[in-house]
């Protein structure tokens, strides 16, 4: 199956065996005996308190303790990941990266620029196809969802859907973590409270939530200012939209001061995805290879989701009874997160341009 020039698996090989699903227990210790062969990784903009990647490296190289993993600009963002396979063509050196994980628009921009390499990992078929590249340069990795943070000292009754957000009693206490006019999460979230109408996906979401928002400030439940934990926290937005990582995360950091709620809506559930792909100038294939297979195993998603960082794969896990209770017991029920929809490039760049053009005209609140 795989033939040998040295340490590292010849082109010839490598071509053959790009898009494979490993299928058999063969295969994946062929795999395994390659990848040890090259003996290194290189991975690139992963801090290890984001996601629980910390545990992710520590458990990989625990269970391949021949392979050294190189660990370049833990602090980098998506474009930066993107510029490093692209300066790094002709480079097998040690500022090559293997591997990326970035934003979703990043993952088919650099297939069409021919910077990745297609392959598919053996749980390829529990991969949302709206996630995924049908021919496996990119997939999605993990995921988090628009959610409510609820101070409860304050909001007795919290919002179960976004309709709810409109209730009387709910003045002057909701809040979006950015300006829906430049924030990425900020237009998702108008975008879901649009979808949460009926609305088609696209612009006709996009024109929904602006709608929506409209009817929340004119009602003056709606708080234009930019919300965090800390706001929350002091009762100047007691409702925020972020997504359920960042609730999450700030539920623990405020520890129990005001108690919170973090509430997935029952409607309008909107992912926003990162993406794993493997370099086309990858100097170690296999090692690459290899941590995806860790990376999409059920142990390496649910060491994601430690870090409150959805899998891609966890409507499965779910599905099978695999999520451990411990873990669940820290998320929101898991009914809503089934519900999740996950915009492809096109509908959420129709949506963008819908809400970011006219956010002022139509809802008229300058978030700050």
């Amino acid at each position: 199956m795989f033939e040998f020039t040295g340490k590292l698996l010849s082109l010839s090989a490598a071509a053959l065996m790009a898009s494979t699903v490993i299928s058999s227990a063969d295969s994946m210790d062929d795999l395994v005996k390659a990848a040890k062969a090259e003996g290194q990784l290189t991975t690139i903009a992963l801090p290890h308190d984001w996601c629980a990647y910390g545990d992710v490296f520590n458990a990989f190289k625990k269970k391949y303790p021949e392979i050294t993993v190189n660990e370049l600009n833990p602090d980098a963002g998506s474009g930066d990941e993107v510029e490093a396979i692209r300066a790094n063509k002709d480079n097998k050196g040690a500022q090559a990266p293997d591997v990326i994980d970035v934003g979703l628009s990043f993952g088919p921009s650099a297939k069409k620029e021919g910077l990745l390499m297609p392959y598919k990992v053996s749980t390829w078929d529990s991969i949302p196809d709206s996630a995924k590249d049908a021919e496996g340069y990119w997939y999605g990795d993990y995921y988090g969802v628009l959610s409510f943070m609820v101070n409860k000292d304050l909001v007795k009754d919290a919002p179960k859907d976004w309709a709810d957000l409109l209730k009387p009693e709910f003045a002057n206490s909701v809040a979006l973590a950015g300006d829906p006019r430049a924030s990425n999460q900020a237009i998702q979230a108008v975008y879901a409270a649009g979808l949460s109408t009926g609305a088609a996906a696209g612009k006709d979401a996009g024109t929904a939530g602006l709608d929506f928002f409209k009817k929340l400030n004119a009602a003056g439940n709606f708080v234009p200012v930019i919300g965090k934990p800390a706001t929350l926290a002091q009762g100047q937005t007691p409702i925020l939209i972020n997504w359920d990582y960042n609730n999450l995360s700030g539920r623990d950091t405020l520890n129990g001061n005001p108690p919170t709620d973090i509430v997935i809506p029952s409607s309008g559930v909107v992912a926003g995805v990162y993406v794993q792909a493997i370099s086309a100038y990858a100097p170690h294939p296999n090692a690459a290879k290899l941590w995806m297979e860790y990376l999409y195993s059920d142990e390496g998603q649910l060491t994601w989701l430690k870090g409150y960082c959805h899998p891609i794969r966890f409507n499965a896990l779910a599905k099978d009874g695999k999520v451990p209770q411990d873990l669940l017991d820290k998320l929101p029920p898991a009914d809503n997160y089934a519900k999740a929809v996950f915009p492809t490039l096109d509908e959420q760049g129709a949506a963008k341009e819908e809400i970011t053009k006219n956010w002022d005209s139509v809802v008229g609140a300058a978030v700050k």
